[in-house]
């Protein structure tokens, strides 16, 4: 149990990386469709594009800014939470 559990861990750690790593190459102008580029963005997308959708919903209007990663983030932390819980229990 205590594998699975530090494996849920280092899962939701990488995502984590993954995001923090989009935001760097953001800032930086990496052209996205080069190969790490590519790799970061296939890889967060489907993480980050529900968090714009709620931030979309919800009606905020960030302008220039992408809050995305933030609420991505504040997401993970709270479903990495309800599992190790889960998890914990068992």
């Amino acid at each position: 149990m205590r594998i699975l559990y530090r494996s849920v861990d280092l899962f939701f750690y990488i995502i984590e990386l993954l995001i923090l790593t989009r935001i760097i190459l953001s800032f930086l102008n990496v052209n996205p469709y080069n190969t790490i580029g590519r790799i970061v963005y296939e890889l967060t997308e489907p993480v980050l594009a529900p968090a714009r959708e709620l931030i979309h919903r919800i009606g905020i209007d960030t302008g220039m800014l992408d809050f995305s990663p933030i609420v991505s983030i504040l997401m993970l932390r709270i479903v990495a939470k309800i599992i190790r819980n889960i998890l914990f229990r068992l």
